[in-house]
């Protein structure tokens, strides 16, 4: 009788085969490619060189890949926060319709939807560096290489990236191979390097290979240019710049390794900065993600796609179509490999965002429709007594709130910041911070109309239950109804709706 192991091995192989007799007979290539994708933590696409900043010395090995490969313009993650940014990578599904609606896990049937498991199923070898838990939607799946953060100096040492990098392209060459390798840095996510820092004199972090000064750095202009921000930011960038060291040594690792010609190689971020009005939202500097791809034969080297409109659910089934593999049904992404080729693609002119919980507290519900000169955003959540706080406020948010003292417009700010609006407008070409709300400028009339329409087809093309919600938008005692019904954990929360204060703690992470 044959054993369960020996079926087990036997159908391994068998698969491994097909997957390469079916790549080859494209006359592309003559195995399987690899995949490797390399996430940043909470990094601001404007903080890259090939991006645009100006800060001395900040990516030269990122630059260097990016003019190795194509880098998009238009390019956004779909939930701003972690873990559920990357289950949407992982399941090619907003959160709504594979569960994974925040920090939550999704249920077992949606283990086979995972892109790992797909590929594991096609021969791959599956590999994860640090982020295991936020890159694993489906918690019972078990990769076949993985190290935690703890494994790697927190996430934070490039030497440690190095190691364990080669230790896993050599398990797959041994065994004859291909794979799927998600690197994780956990840089730049909070805490930032300071020198003089907690994470640094208590023998935490590994130094990067060069420290800024406040004074070389520039501060986003979605937050003022303030002396706390700035140092803050300062922090920021050499964490930035200790990610690109940990991103150079991997792609060594590769090189060495004897497979980059064999490897597509996707570097993303997961979301914007750790600051206000980035991370944990809906706006435009939340959701823009830096997104360079190098696939050897296919892609131009050094070219840009600054027209065409992509985001995270559109990884998984292009990467399949790269492998040509066949897609799960119902993806709420689509392929975008006619644009690796230099081909036309139509109906990539805006990309749709959500949020629906944080790590903690009531629901915060928030959709955007991004397009190339306007975002609109809706809050279904914010009713002027709620108060939205998150973990990623820092010394940032603190000097905003000292500097609303004696500055209206910072005052103003923090008030946003901490209760929104119901709808928010805003022209990305004049005004790419987000500052100026034009939800009731008379002369953007016909285009909240416009945009308005555009998030409602995305609601109703995406199954999304907040559309009952945006329906109500303009009747307040439907609106809270409809509320309650879509998101019954409010209703708990806002058990004590007169005491502000209560609300505020609620809220508070």
């Amino acid at each position: 009788m044959i054993s369960k192991r020996t079926i087990f091995l036997l159908a391994g192989i068998l698969a491994t085969m097909a997957c390469i007799i079916e790549t080859s007979c494209t006359g592309d290539t003559q195995i399987p490619y690899n995949i490797l994708l390399f996430t940043a933590d909470d990094l601001d696409e404007n903080s890259l060189g090939c991006y645009g900043s100006n800060v001395p010395d900040i990516s030269p090995n990122i630059d260097r890949f990016a003019s190795e490969g194509l880098r998009f313009e238009n390019a956004f993650i779909n939930h701003a926060i972690c873990q559920p940014s990357r289950s949407v990578f992982g399941t090619g599904r907003y959160g709504h319709n594979s569960g994974a609606m925040g920090f939550i896990p999704i249920d077992t049937m949606g283990s086979r939807y995972m892109i790992m498991s797909i590929l594991r199923e096609h021969g791959y070898k599956t590999g994860v560096l640090s982020k295991v838990r936020h890159s694993t939607p489906d918690t019972l799946y078990k990769w076949d290489y993985t190290k935690y953060a703890t494994d790697l100096g927190w996430g934070r040492d490039p030497s440690l990236y190095y190691e364990h990098a080669t230790n896993f392209f050599n398990l797959c060459k041994e065994e004859e191979k291909p794979f799927y390798f998600m690197v994780n840095s956990d840089d730049p996510h909070r805490p930032y390097y300071d020198p003089n820092g907690r994470s640094a004199t208590r023998g935490g972090q590994k130094p990067p290979s060069r420290l800024y000064n406040p004074d070389e750095v520039e501060v986003p202009g979605f937050v003022p240019d303030i002396p706390k921000v700035r140092e803050e930011i300062c922090h920021y960038f050499n964490s930035v710049k200790r990610l690109d060291d940990t991103f150079g040594k991997v792609m060594l690792a590769l090189k060495e390794s004897g497979l980059e010609e064999s490897t597509i190689v996707v570097f993303i971020s997961d979301n914007g900065i750790a600051i206000p009005f980035a991370k944990a939202n809906t706006y435009h500097a939340s959701n823009r993600s830096p997104w360079i791809m190098r696939w050897p034969g296919v892609i131009d080297a050094g070219d840009t796609d600054n027209v065409n409109f992509i985001s995270a659910v559109d990884f998984l089934p292009t990467v399949l179509d790269a492998l040509q593999i066949s897609a799960p049904e119902n993806l709420d992404g689509r392929s975008f490999i006619p644009l690796l080729k230099g081909e036309e693609q139509v109906n990539r002119d805006r990309v749709y965002c959500q949020i629906d919980n944080k790590i903690s507290g009531g629901p915060v519900p928030m959709r955007s429709v991004i397009t190339e000169d306007l975002i609109y955003i809706f809050n279904p959540w914010a009713d002027g007594e709620r108060i939205y706080r998150n973990n990623n406020e820092g010394m940032t948010m603190a000097g905003m709130r000292e500097a609303a003292e004696t500055d209206p417009e910072i005052a103003s700010r923090c008030e946003l910041f901490r209760k929104r609006i119901l709808e928010e407008l805003y022209d990305l070409r004049n005004d790419p911070d987000c500052h100026v709300n034009l939800i009731a400028d008379a002369e953007y009339e016909e285009t909240y109309h416009e945009l308005s329409r555009k998030m409602r087809e995305m609601l109703v093309e995406s199954h999304d239950p907040v559309l009952e919600i945006f329906d109500s938008r303009h009747d307040e005692a439907k609106l809270l109804e409809s509320f309650y019904k879509v998101f019954p954990k409010a209703m708990e929360t806002d058990k004590n709706k007169a005491a502000y204060s209560r609300r505020a703690y609620i809220y508070k992470l």
